[in-house]
Parts: structure tokens; sequence; C-alpha cells
């Protein structure tokens, strides 16, 4: 990840002017005494009946009270819905179909976190994609957290109970992948208010950091070509990897979205490279001292004029034309020709340093994406990000959506998830998301669409998950999965109780 070579590879579409200019039916359950296993018939979507899943609930109550056969025959239907699950996905599309998952600490509570599992199975999916590091805290134990960020669980009495590698392994048992998902971009809060972190912050040329564009507080995004945040992040993946999920995927791959006109960047004041180590690193794209002069005055005025362009030819008559990473000159006039005059070069200088500057922008989120990738790949795990498809988009002109998050020049080595969220009352707006995906996807990427809803029936302007992944097979069998945001949406009772239990 070198901060001395800019990959401008040629996009397929939203980066194009940029990069070419710079750059549910039913499971016979068995009786409580019955001897397994069952035969079983599954639905489309592999969900138990309700039949099975409170057999199951109430063997895992029983077992809960110390009951010892209820303890084993738990354990064994246990093994059985994971073989029905298993059997049942290999046959049934999608594939892999995965839930959004947050922990609390009162799932450290006797048998909460087997009951959260068990409805992960009994919903039908076979992943489950815990939530590790949000909101500036992590899930991990207090006593084994080397890391710069608060631990989720810090009841007294639990500083050595590791809740993540709980998860991990009651997911496993019952036959499910577990993955690790992590923001990345967004530190949080917490660490924003470090006193000795203050560098690492991404900022606009105000100095501003992201607490005072974003609405929500606790995002605090960093600048990527920090050093220091680097290593902060390293250790957090390192630490995470050691309790050995399947995967991990990487959310916030890019800068804060702006609300109204902040939306859309079309100055270069308003890009996230005005912290010392983005500016360093802009600084180093300069191929001569002409550039590197001519970049130092656009990041810090926002433009350049013709008395800049004649003052850098004053000051360095030995050098042609400005340079810097991407840039091809124009070419020498021949008499003649007369050569252009600093006025006339202005605007085509102009244009081309602010291309840089995006690029540039971009760049370090590619970057910083390859850094947090590479211990998780190199342990043989999945690794994924996650992103908005409409949040690379070139708007008028020369302006583009501030998230900037060039999902179209992710590595194809990583899992694709969009989340395609839109909210239109129909299936339309959904399907056009993934469409648009897929359509730009190089071969072989494996994209694994998120979508927000509940089983059953419509909400917040969006239709029954059923409705959405009816739709989303018509993809099949480029779409080999699907996963829905969140089990929280599913069980909110559940969640509810989650959250707001008295820790004992």
């Amino acid at each position: 990840m070198s901060n001395h070579r800019l990959r401008f590879a040629r996009s397929c579409f939203a980066w194009q002017r940029l990069l070419a200019t710079v750059l549910t039916g039913s499971l016979v359950s068995t009786n409580f005494g019955s001897p397994l296993p069952a035969k079983a018939q599954t639905t489309a979507y592999c969900q138990l009946t309700a039949a099975a899943t409170q057999e199951k609930e109430t063997l895992r109550q029983s077992a809960l009270q110390g009951n010892t056969e209820a303890q084993n025959r738990y354990r064994a239907l246990i093994n059985q819905h994971a073989q029905i699950l298993r059997d049942c996905r290999n046959r049934t599309w999608p594939q892999t179909q995965a839930v959004w998952l947050r922990l609390y600490p009162c799932d450290l509570q006797p048998g909460i976190l087997d009951k959260v599992m068990d409805r992960v199975v009994n919903r039908g999916y076979n992943q489950v994609y815990i939530e590790v590091f949000y909101d500036g805290q992590v899930l991990l134990p207090t006593a084994a957290n080397p890391t710069v960020w608060p631990s989720v669980v810090r009841t007294p009495g639990s500083e050595r109970t590791d809740l993540l590698a709980q998860a991990i392994q009651k997911g496993r048992d019952r036959g499910l992948k577990v993955y690790a998902w992590m923001f990345m971009m967004n530190f949080g809060y917490s660490y924003g208010q470090r006193p000795d972190r203050q560098s690492v912050l991404a900022r606009n040329s105000k100095g501003d950091t992201s607490l005072y564009v974003v609405d929500n507080a606790s995002q605090v995004f960093i600048d990527p070509y920090n050093l220091q945040a680097k290593r902060d992040y390293y250790q957090l993946i390192l630490e995470v990897v050691r309790r050995r999920p399947d995967g991990v995927l990487f959310d916030y791959v890019r800068y804060p979205r702006g609300s109204g006109a902040g939306s859309v960047v079309n100055r270069v004041q308003d890009l996230w490279i005005h912290s010392e180590a983005a500016q360093q690193a802009l600084h180093r794209r300069a191929l001569n001292y002409k550039g590197l002069n001519l970049i130092q005055r656009f990041l810090s005025k926002g433009y350049i004029t013709a008395g800049d362009i004649e003052l850098i030819d004053q000051l360095y008559p030995q050098e042609g034309e400005p340079l810097w990473q991407g840039r091809t000159p124009p070419p020498a006039p021949q008499p003649p020709n007369k050569p252009l005059t600093a006025a006339q070069r202005q605007p085509q200088l102009q244009w081309e340093l602010w291309q840089l500057s995006v690029a540039h922008a971009i760049q370090g989120i590619i970057d910083f994406l390859a850094v947090a990738a590479w211990p998780v790949q190199r342990q043989g795990m999945k690794a994924g990000a996650v992103f908005f498809p409409d949040a690379n988009q070139a708007i008028g002109r020369q302006g583009y959506d501030s998230r900037l998050q060039p999902w179209d020049r992710f590595p194809t080595t990583l899992e694709w998830h969009p989340m395609s969220y839109a909210a239109c009352n129909n299936t339309s707006c959904i399907a056009a998301l993934v469409q648009r995906v897929l359509q730009y996807a190089p071969p072989g990427t494996q994209v694994i669409p998120a979508i927000a809803g509940v089983w059953g029936k419509p909400i917040s302007n969006r239709p029954s998950l059923e409705a959405q992944m009816q739709a989303l097979r018509a993809y099949a069998p480029r779409l080999q999965g699907v996963s829905h945001f969140a089990l929280s949406w599913q069980e909110p009772q559940l969640e509810s109780e989650r959250k707001s239990c008295r820790v004992r």
C-alpha cells in the first residue's frame, strides 16, 4: 500500500471521467420424547415451523434449569436442525442467507446467547454477521483488550468473559458461519475525544472533523493516510482474527456524507484531505517542483491563478510542465506556434489539480481497505466490503457524492456487500441497486446484497423480505447469497429484552 504510486485504472462507469483524466413453510418436528432424527420438510427460505421452534425453546429452558435429559435432547436437536439447515440451503436459493446481529452485555446471561442463535437458525439463516466494532467500542473482553477503544462489555466480574468467542462457538455449534462486522474509517466518538489522536482525524480546509457535518454525533472519521490510524486499526484486526471468525466485513469504507448541499463535494476545501498526513501524501504525488508548488497553492486556496503559474515558471526555469502522478502534459508547441500563456494554461491546470485531489482522497480509502483486509486473508478467512451502490457517483460537471466510496475499484478477492436499502414501496428501486452493482462487478466477484425488512409484511416503505427475495432471485446464478438487516427488526421484543435487562 504505497503513497508513492497512484493507481489510475480506467473505471467502467461513475469514476470514468475522473480516472480517465487522472488516474416460509414447514418442518415436521419431533415430539418431546421422540427419537431423533425426524423427517423434515422445508420451505423456499428454510425456516422451521412454530412447533419445531417451540420444542427447541422448551428444551433450552429445561436444560437451563439443570435437567440432564433435556440438555442431551437439546444438543441433539441443535445438531439435527444444523443438518436440516445445511441440506436445505444446499438445494435452495440462495445458498447463503445471512442476518446482521448486534450483541449486548445482557447476552452473557445464561442461555441468552443460545436463544439468540436458535432464533437465527429458526429463520433459515446459515450465516450471521456479528457487529464487533461500532460506535467507538469493541466486542473484546476488558482484560484482553489492547486496543485504544473501550469494550462493549464493561460489567464488573465479566472482565475476562469473551462474548465474541462465545458467539462464534455457539454459532458454529448450530452449523452457522460467523463473520465479524466492523466499522472501518468511522472510529467513533470515544476515539475522537482522545487528546493523543487529534492529528489522526480527517479534516476539511476549515480544520473541522466529521463531528461538524454528520448528524450522528457518534461518527468520527479518520484520515486513511495517517500511520497511527493504520496501526490502531491493524491491532484491532489482529485481535478479532485471533478469535477465528469465518470472515470479516468492513463497513464505513468511505468518508462521511454531508447533509443538503454538503452531500456533494465540488471544491477541494470540502474534501477530507486537509489533515497533515493526507496533505503530505498529496505533496509526494508531485514529480517536479512546479507540480509540488501548484499542488500546495491549490490545496491552500482552492484555486490557482495565472500569476501563480507565471511565478513557478520564474522559480523553476529549468523544468518544463508542472508534473504529478497521472498527469500527461500537452505536447510542446512547435514553431511557428507560440507557447500558451499562463492565463490560457490556468483553466486546464486547475481542472487537473481538482481531479488529482479527488483521486487522492479515493486512493486513501482503497489503500486503507487493503491494509485492513490483509491480515484477514492471510489467515485464509473471507474478507468483504460493505458499501452503498450509489455512493460512487459523479454529480454535475465536477461534483461527486461526498462519501467518495469507490466500490467499483474494490478488489475482486473481497466479497462485495452492497447495502440495497432503497425505499419506494416496491422492489423496483431495490433491484435497480443490485443490478447496478452486478452490471459493473468484474467476472468472478462474489456479490452478496444486503436488504432491509422483515418477513411477512412491509416495513418502512419496503416490501416484505419474501417480495424482495423474489425480485433478487431473477439475478441468480450471479447472486448466490443475500443478507438481511437485521435480526433486531425481526425480533423486536427479544431485542428490547436483551438491551434493557438488569445485568446480573
